[in-house]
């Protein structure tokens, strides 16, 4: 199955509770998860996992903000789909971030491209519970625009965060699926930290904004 990072999976409600019948760290909500039409997402494989898909839910803070793992089998998988789009979370933002948020829909489609999120306001936007909190951050899922506009996207983006409210963070995504965090390609620096499904590795900057192979 071909998932990227942060990929939402939605899951056969009969196969999830099968899945959580023997976990005691399954309080109610977490139980009527699937039954709910909300959905898992695609996490970094453990050293020890070779087989199924391995899927994340990380909880609201009322819950602890824990972070419960599972594997599930392929055939019990009903959807993958992308995170939300940046423009559609708006609506699920405290009014002191909105301004911010219209900014960098703005800014990002003068570069042609469509942000997405992840993180709380994601989870915010998908089931309607308080992830938010006073000191959440952004993060932000930005298809990489062509190389030559790369810096400047990032400097934009560091232009908006300095009036923002919230500190923006979020990964620049390259077509092949491995993204590096925004941060690190706006300061310049020789290598970066490159994510993939599977793995993390650093790599030379100027080979990952060049859409080059890269270590596993």
């Amino acid at each position: 199955m071909n998932l990227a990072r942060h990929d939402l999976v939605y899951v056969l409600p009969l196969a999830w509770r099968a899945l959580i019948a023997s976990r005691d760290d399954a309080d109610e909500l977490v139980v009527e998860w699937a039954d709910r039409g909300w959905p898992l997402v695609a996490r970094r494989y453990a050293d020890d996992e070779h087989n199924g898909i391995a899927l994340g839910l990380p909880l609201p803070p009322s819950l602890g903000k824990r972070r419960l793992s599972f594997n599930v089998n392929e055939r019990d998988i009903v959807e993958i789909t992308q995170p939300p789009l940046l423009d559609d979370a708006i609506a699920f933002v405290p009014l002191a971030w909105r301004g911010t948020l219209e900014r960098i829909v703005a800014m990002a489609s003068s570069f042609g491209v469509e942000p997405r999120v992840f993180g709380s306001l994601a989870w915010q936007t998908l089931t309607g519970l308080d992830y938010l909190s006073p000191t959440s951050d952004l993060d932000l899922l930005v298809p990489m625009p062509e190389a030559a506009d790369v810096r400047a996207f990032t400097a934009r983006l560091a232009a908006i965060e300095a009036d923002a409210p919230m500190r923006l963070d979020g990964e620049l995504v390259r077509g092949d699926g491995i993204a590096a965090n925004w941060r690190e390609i706006h300061a310049n620096t020789s290598e970066v930290l490159v994510k993939r499904l599977r793995n993390v590795a650093l790599a030379e900057a100027h080979r990952f904004l060049d859409g080059a192979a890269l270590p596993c």
